[in-house]
């Protein structure tokens, strides 16, 4: 397990202790381009259980953020299906970071700088607990899925490949 160190804050972090929700933090040394690999890795959990943070765009340079399995791709062509887009595509790491305002490998889908619809993998919701960005690289947050929902009013799809 990755030992407990103090983290400084983030807007992700902010967002969750002003609601009150339980979270454990698990900072990792973060690798480029290692993505969930790593970090299951160095937490010595399941990459299943680490959720990775997308940010996309629809046909219309709308952006939205998909919460997918770690070990999963997303199959742009059955999400844009299910939320009635014509398509969607991953932003580029500029756009995506000027939406989000996280840096890309640290982006968080709470606390994010322009508010997104979420979108989550229909699975991820029925894990125990998931590990996702908690706002910078190198650091994750555990969280049960439901706070997904509550926090995020993120809606269920089945995108997954």
């Amino acid at each position: 397990m990755a030992k407990k160190e103090h983290v400084s804050e983030t807007p992700a972090t902010q967002l969750l202790r002003k609601h009150g929700a339980v979270f454990t933090e698990h900072p990792y040394a973060y690798e480029d381009h290692g993505g969930t690999a790593v970090s299951s890795r160095e937490l010595g959990v399941e990459e299943h259980v680490v959720v990775k943070t997308l940010v996309m765009q629809d046909e219309q340079a709308k952006p939205l953020i998909v919460l997918m399995h770690g070990d999963k791709t997303v199959s742009t062509k059955n999400l844009a299906r299910q939320i009635a887009c014509k398509s969607v595509e991953p932003c580029k790491p500029e756009v995506a970071q000027r939406h989000s305002g996280y840096m890309i490998g640290g982006t968080s889908p709470f606390g994010t700088k322009k508010a997104m619809p979420v979108y989550v993998e229909a699975s991820i919701l029925a894990l125990e607990k998931i590990y996702l960005n908690g706002g910078r690289r190198g650091y994750l947050i555990g969280i049960t899925p439901q706070l997904l929902v509550d926090l995020l009013s993120a809606k269920p799809v089945n995108c997954a490949l």
